[in-house]
C-alpha cells in the first residue's frame, strides 16, 4: 500500500500495485523500469501476442488534475522512443505493440486504479 515515502519509493510502490493489478488480468511481466538514452518505461508486459508498454501514474490528490492527464505529448514521445529501442534490441519489430497507462489515485486504503488500454498511438 502506498504510504508516506519519498518520491522514488512511492513510484516503485505504484508500479508494484499496477503490475499486480495487470498480472491478475492476464498480462505477464517482461521488464520493469526499462531505461534507454532519452527515457524510461515503467513496465513492459506481454498480453497474448502483443508487447505492452505501460506508464504508471500516481496522484494522492486530484485537485490539480487526474493522474492519466499527466502523460503529456512530450512523455508519449519519450515512451515511443524507448519502445522502439526495446523492440530493436530484442528483435521484436514485427510484434504487435501498444501503449497503456495505469492511473492510481487516492489515499492508502482508498486507491482507485484505472487501466487505459491502448492509451495513445504511434503516429508517423
Amino acid at each position: 500500500m502506498i504510504q508516506q515515502l519519498n518520491r522514488k519509493a512511492i513510484g516503485d510502490e505504484a508500479e508494484s500495485l499496477a503490475c499486480e493489478y495487470l498480472s491478475k488480468r492476464g498480462l505477464s511481466l517482461l521488464t520493469r523500469n526499462y531505461r534507454c538514452r532519452g527515457g524510461e518505461i515503467d513496465l513492459i508486459m506481454q498480453h497474448d501476442d502483443s508487447l505492452v508498454f505501460i506508464e504508471v501514474r500516481y496522484r494522492k490528490n486530484i485537485g490539480y488534475g487526474r493522474a492519466a492527464e499527466t502523460v503529456t505529448a512530450c512523455k508519449q514521445r519519450r515512451l515511443i522512443h524507448c519502445a522502439r529501442v526495446y523492440m530493436q534490441h530484442h528483435r521484436a519489430w514485427n510484434v504487435p505493440a501498444r501503449f497503456d497507462v495505469v492511473s492510481i489515485e487516492g489515499q492508502p486504503g482508498q486507491l482507485q486504479i484505472d487501466w487505459i488500454s491502448n492509451a495513445f498511438q504511434v503516429t508517423p
